[in-house]
């Protein structure tokens, strides 16, 4: 490894999934007050969305007030709709079946009560009880509880049985696939997680960069990937414009996807064949033939597999794929590809961020989560903690330095979008303290001790910035 130079070509990588899009956005905000020079920004999962957004001048969206991560951020993966439903008729069920219970359970407060009365010497005590009993029978006489109770019972499990067939149906009609399925009840309990609130507020998002003040209607998606694309390649080496690398994963094809639009002579470069591996299936130019696919890959990155339903891909006719539909996702662990394809595009210098902590020290054990967030949530975080140790081993000699900004310690998981409990301060901690977690540990762990110690001179404007950020973050607080 070599010291730190912005002449050398300079990558920054961000990866992670959900929640940790936040560490994204501090960590991008203080490399961009701090003046830090990047050639190319790459991005895997909820990272290829910020990759996006800060490829075109854009990263501020990211953590201004109204962004990505400071304005609705706990709905970016909801549970889908007909589960939602579902779980809130389950609990008016429950408690109507419960009723009949708890009736009984107020009659015993009552003649608990009347004993209490008695001993104090107080008459009422008899006539609560008289009144209690004359409510029993009325409510367990005729059509009331005995009536109401089952008929309830059956018309809310119908409901939840035709909300449950009715988010089959729609989400069959969204797949869109001609090939048989068996099995088509599967449809019925499909991905329960929704990610498209997620792949529409990185669309919007883009949208509104691009557009700027203009009072235009949002084009549709392949004319927005052009104007994507074509922003880019206009405003390529200007300042706060990067060249982009993105990586999916095509479920279909077995192998993952990589979008880039890189400029001379690194496109040629990275376009050319290698032994062994037909680049043609596997790599779109969006500066070329595959421009119409950069808002696809964006929003299939940010689609966590098993979790959520991919998303559809319907190829050019004279591509490769042959006009087919493909289904893409993100992929745990993708970071080793993504780094492989930074170097292939010319990278020498490497800054990777991720979210996930470092490996703890002894007798920190955390209780496990048994809740399906939670589970999925700690085996991304695995993935992406092995792929990246694995991939700093095998691919950092192919760079002249790379530097990992990352927590010491992190609770909240990636699908903890309303913050999570941390055991080790005792209390809640939300996605914002992440995001400023993310604006210290880059300014401690890679700004001061790396580009400061290299003798770079940051900017008048850039420290100033710093300051009144971290002025503004005091009067919040």
């Amino acid at each position: 490894m070599t010291s730190y130079s912005p002449s050398r070509r300079t990558a920054l990588v961000l990866t992670g999934t959900g929640a940790h899009g936040a560490y994204h956005a501090g960590a991008l905000r203080a490399l961009q007050e701090a003046g830090v020079k990047i050639d190319v920004v790459a991005g895997q999962g909820i990272g290829a969305g910020s990759a996006a957004l800060a490829a075109i001048d854009g990263a501020a969206r990211l953590w201004e007030p109204n962004g990505v991560w400071r304005s609705g951020a706990a709905n970016l993966y909801r549970w889908r709709w007909p589960l939602r439903i579902v779980a809130w008729l389950g609990l008016v069920l429950m408690t109507v079946l419960l009723a009949p219970v708890f009736v009984l359970l107020l009659g015993l407060l009552v003649y608990l009560l009347r004993f209490l009365l008695e001993m104090l010497h107080v008459d009422a005590g008899q006539s609560l009880t008289a009144a209690y009993a004359g409510w029993l029978q009325v409510a367990f006489a005729g059509d009331n509880l005995p009536t109401s109770v089952p008929r309830f019972v059956t018309i809310a499990l119908a409901t939840i049985l035709a909300v449950l067939v009715l988010g089959g149906v729609l989400a069959g009609r969204r797949t869109r696939s001609r090939r048989a399925e068996r099995g088509w009840w599967w449809r019925i309990v499909a991905a329960p997680i929704d990610a498209r609130v997620a792949r529409e507020r990185f669309t919007a998002a883009v949208w509104e960069l691009i557009r700027g003040a203009a009072p235009v209607a949002r084009p549709a998606r392949v004319a927005l990937a052009r104007r994507f694309s074509e922003v880019l390649v206009e405003n390529a080496g200007q300042p706060g414009f990067r060249e982009l690398v993105l990586v999916a994963t095509d479920l279909d094809a077995r192998r993952d996807v990589v979008a880039a639009l890189l400029a001379e002579p690194y496109r040629q470069q990275f376009l050319a064949p290698r032994p062994g591996r037909d680049r043609r299936s596997e790599v779109l130019d969006l500066a070329g033939a595959s421009r119409d696919h950069v808002i696809d890959v964006i929003e299939a990155a940010v689609t966590p597999p098993m979790l959520c339903d991919p998303q559809l891909v319907t190829f050019a006719s004279d591509s490769f794929w042959r006009g087919e539909t493909h289904r893409l996702c993100d992929r745990p662990g993708a970071v080793e590809r993504l780094l492989e394809e930074v170097a292939e595009a010319g990278a020498t210098q490497a800054i990777v961020v991720t979210a996930v902590a470092s490996a703890s020290a002894p007798h920190r054990l955390r209780t496990p989560r048994l809740d399906v967030r939670g589970r999925f949530g700690e085996f991304q975080s695995v993935s992406e903690s092995t792929a990246l140790r694995d991939a700093l081993e095998t691919l950092a000699p192919r760079f002249d330095s790379v530097y990992v900004i990352q927590p010491g310690h992190n609770p909240i998981g990636p699908f903890d979008l309303s913050g999570a409990y941390d055991e080790a301060s005792d209390r809640q901690q939300e996605l914002s303290e992440l995001m400023e977690r993310a604006y210290e540990d880059a300014y401690r762990q890679f700004i001061e001790p790396v580009v400061g110690a290299s003798g770079e001179h940051l900017a008048h404007a850039s420290v100033a910035a710093r300051v009144e950020g971290t002025a503004d973050d005091l009067r919040l607080r």
